[in-house]
């Protein structure tokens, strides 16, 4: 719940982020409020859910069937009538992002700001002139996302209903086009990749086809990392629909094939879907894993550091530019009152550390990285998702003064004020000292989380 003055209050990827801490405490609850958008009374008849408190009609990013997933194991994979319910709304929820945010059918979406504010040279969410189109790297991961957690729900339940078998098989082929189409966009083929790089862009396309890179590395270019999802062994034997396309597309398609990652491990064949192929996961991971980069002592940053001295770019016959600020805002886009070009977000570490849970225990099993990058020491995969958790929980552990890291500056110290931390709504990305709204529990209790499923519970 967000600061007093602005009580009653919401937004739907909010709330379906305190969903998942909540489920710790009530699970009944949890799902009852992730049911709750779903219902006729706040979800659109297309389809849309509602945004936020002062704008229903736009867009946050669609984390419900994420949320749905861990608050169902979270629960202890039982409530199938839930999961369920849950699908059978996601089914009309998924086809408005296909029709209204795809814009020409290429499977790359532009989804305007998507909750990241001010990440961009510009404010995603206005109108681009002349035909201009931004495709969003991030709105791209998040449908892949969507895809593959709908895939796992729609597995589980087709284990008791055949039916369902169908469903997972629809959703397979929408991220095999939506994974292609990272690196295939339209006429010019461009990518959303940059091999200079080694990073994920949004890129500017022109009704010509021109195509104008945004050199930006931010949260945008890590959330491809985030759509990525274990085929478990049992559908060989118990799909047999699923089990029947992966053979023909393998045979098929082999364009397609990057996207499913093949791992032999102890005896065991692991296949694991991923938007981003092993090269592309290793540049991206080593740059995420960075000190001077993403890596803060508090968590992942939204923008890179490396960036502290700006980016310019000229589009358009404009100048445009943004630097790392770890702190509050020094831009008066969105108001000024929010700062996705520095600081830690607690939502999106979140799905971060997930994903490499989820990609340490498939594809990369077997397979560790160097943490931190340039250090020399190499861990397994989900022994850095744990590390990366530590340093978010170590946000709210009092030091030695009994002051908490994430403590805003503004609030006052004593014991009284000392036992009892505040939860803001992201971290100062050098400090990691509390910035916005104090007690903005919404995803901020997302560290309740990480203290409960140390080893995460969805990926067990």
């Amino acid at each position: 719940m967000p600061d007093e003055w602005e009580y009653p209050w919401f937004a739907t990827w909010d709330l379906a982020f305190h969903c998942v801490a909540y489920a710790h405490v009530d699970p009944f609850f949890a799902k009852w409020q992730l049911l709750l958008m779903c219902r006729e009374w706040a979800m659109h008849p297309n389809g849309q859910l509602p945004a936020y408190e002062w704008n229903f009609s736009d867009v946050n990013p669609p984390v419900h069937p994420w949320a749905a997933w861990q608050v169902y194991c979270i629960d202890g994979s039982r409530d199938r009538v839930f999961l369920e319910r849950v699908v059978l709304k996601m089914l009309l929820n998924f086809p408005w992002w296909v029709n209204r945010k795809d814009a020409d059918g290429s499977h790359v979406f532009e989804g305007g700001f998507l909750g990241l504010d001010n990440i961009g040279l510009f404010d995603r969410s206005d109108p681009l002139p002349d035909g201009q189109r931004l495709e969003q790297a991030d709105a791209t991961a998040w449908m892949g996302l969507f895809c593959l957690k709908m895939l796992r729900m729609s597995m589980e339940l087709a284990r008791e209903d055949p039916a369902w078998d169908e469903v997972a098989t629809k959703f397979l082929v929408h991220f095999l086009s939506i994974a292609q189409a990272m690196n295939d966009i339209g006429r010019g083929h461009a990518s959303l990749w940059d091999p200079e790089d080694d990073f994920f862009h949004d890129i500017l396309t022109t009704e010509d086809g021109q195509v104008h890179r945004m050199p930006v590395r931010s949260m945008v270019g890590l959330l491809p990392l985030s759509a990525v999802a274990i085929v478990p062994n049992w559908v060989v034997d118990e799909l047999p629909d699923l089990t029947e396309f992966f053979d023909g597309w393998t045979r098929r398609r082999p364009e397609l094939q990057d996207a499913l990652l093949h791992t032999n491990h102890e005896g065991f064949a692991l296949r694991t879907l991923s938007m981003v192929d092993r090269r592309q996961w290793r540049a991206v991971v080593a740059r995420m894993l960075d000190e001077g980069e993403f890596l803060s002592p508090g968590g992942l940053r939204s923008l890179s550091a490396a960036h502290r001295d700006g980016v310019q770019v000229r589009v358009g016959g404009s100048d445009l530019s943004l630097a790392y600020v770890p702190g509050e805002s020094d831009s008066r886009m969105f108001g000024g009152n929010s700062n996705w070009r520095g600081p830690v977000w607690l939502p999106v570490n979140a799905l971060l550390t997930d994903a490499l849970r989820t990609y340490g225990r498939g594809a990369g099993v077997g397979r560790p990285v160097e943490y931190p990058t340039g250090s020399g020491e190499e861990l397994p995969i989900d022994e850095v998702a744990a590390r990366i958790e530590q340093r978010l929980v170590g946000l709210f552990r009092p030091g030695a003064d009994g002051r908490r890291p994430s403590t805003p500056v503004h609030h006052p110290s004593g014991p009284l004020w000392d036992a009892h931390p505040t939860f803001s709504e992201y971290f100062d990305g050098d400090s990691g000292v509390g910035l916005g709204a104090s007690h903005q529990t919404g995803w901020t209790a997302l560290v309740a989380h990480f203290v409960c499923a140390p080893d995460g519970i969805a990926n067990r």
